[in-house]
């Protein structure tokens, strides 16, 4: 079964300058894990939430001064109103890792596996043309392995 056969099409993006208050409102309300950043025609990054919520984090700093038990999560919080006011390129992944339509899904979530992600590009000759998230190779394989057999009895 191939990526092509089970990615979704036109995926959503973001560019560069989009502010992260439009990013975050979209992963919330659409449940998107990560979008790609096109500019000009071109995937040039990708935004994804452990990238949002990896601001509220505490520094080695902070944690190496008064020992991780001490950190104030409670105001780490608060610190997401500073981050939403921050633009995509502040924190976007530059390095972008896709996968081709013609791939193989279990290649493609051998990819994400190794590289932590929950969700990845569909490129083809340099053109996103989807998405393919670890869920939707799951439902693939269920559905031909369990469902095709259940049906059959």
């Amino acid at each position: 079964m191939l990526v092509k056969e089970i990615m979704t099409g036109s995926p959503r993006t973001v560019t560069p300058e989009t502010g992260l208050l439009e990013v975050v409102s979209l992963m919330c309300l659409y449940r998107y894990s990560g979008l790609p950043v096109m500019e000009g025609g071109k995937m040039v990054g990708f935004i994804a939430e452990k990238d949002v919520l990896h601001k509220l984090f505490p520094t080695l700093e902070d944690m190496m001064a008064d020992g991780l038990g001490s950190v104030d999560f409670e105001g780490m919080v608060g610190k997401y109103k500073d981050v939403v006011n921050l633009k995509v390129k502040d924190l976007m992944t530059n390095s972008v890792i896709s996968v081709s339509p013609d791939d193989h899904i279990l290649k493609a979530a051998s990819t994400m596996v190794r590289n932590r992600f929950r969700r990845i590009p569909v490129a083809d000759a340099g053109q996103l043309v989807g998405m393919v998230s670890l869920g939707d190779v799951h439902k693939a394989v269920f559905q031909e392995n369990v469902a095709a057999g259940m049906a059959a009895r």
